[in-house]
């Protein structure tokens, strides 16, 4: 018998869309199946999940539209090419710089958090300060403004942003594919041939 575990807060519907959408993209990363088929499973999987739909669908089909581009943007501030990024944390960069591009609605501080949670939660011990370095030198290249005017009204901001960024990258200018990987990583299978989404969140 297991021990009950400690009650959590609830999700809002806004951090539900994204944590779809990542699953989405991660996917996608994995397997390279179509954008709607994506969608369909997803929807199929979580039925009765209450999230912010519109959201859900800017991240998810503007992510993947804009893969190429995207990891263009992503490039010039990791230490390795882009497919050499575990799938969480490049889905999660994905994510995150389209959500800081596309989305200005949004303050640039809830994009880096949100997925840093999100790494927390399905990454590696440390994936999610990579995240959270990366994203912060993107915030800082397209967001420049806000950035600076954050920095100002809360000073160790700015060193805490840079903590745990990624050395210089000897990869800046190496061409990016707009196309999913497809090799060497294959996406497990469920019974049924359904894919596995990332890894069973961590029990603390």
């Amino acid at each position: 018998m297991t021990a009950p575990t400690a009650p959590t807060a609830p999700k809002s519907a806004r951090r539900k869309s994204r944590e779809l959408a990542f699953q989405g993209i991660y996917e996608w990363l994995l397997a390279g199946s179509e954008t709607g088929a994506i969608e369909a499973f997803l929807h199929e999987r979580y039925p009765t999940i209450k999230l912010d739909d519109a959201h859900f669908q800017s991240l998810l089909h503007g992510a993947l539209a804009e893969a190429g581009p995207l990891d263009a943007l992503i490039q010039p501030h990791i230490d390795r090419q882009t497919s050499e990024l575990s799938p969480v944390e490049h889905a999660l960069l994905l994510m995150g710089a389209f959500e800081l591009h596309s989305h200005l609605d949004v303050p640039y501080r809830v994009v880096i958090n949100e997925a840093v949670e999100l790494g927390k939660v399905y990454g590696g011990t440390d994936g999610y300060k990579y995240v959270n370095g990366v994203l912060d030198r993107i915030a800082a290249q397209l967001r420049k403004a806000e950035v600076e005017a954050g920095n100002q009204s809360h000073p160790q901001a700015q060193i805490a942003s840079t903590d745990f960024s990624p050395p210089p990258n000897p990869y800046a200018n190496v061409p990016v594919s707009h196309k999913a990987k497809t090799a060497p990583r294959r996406a497990a299978s469920q019974p049924g041939g359904r894919p596995y989404s990332p890894r069973t969140p961590r029990k603390d």
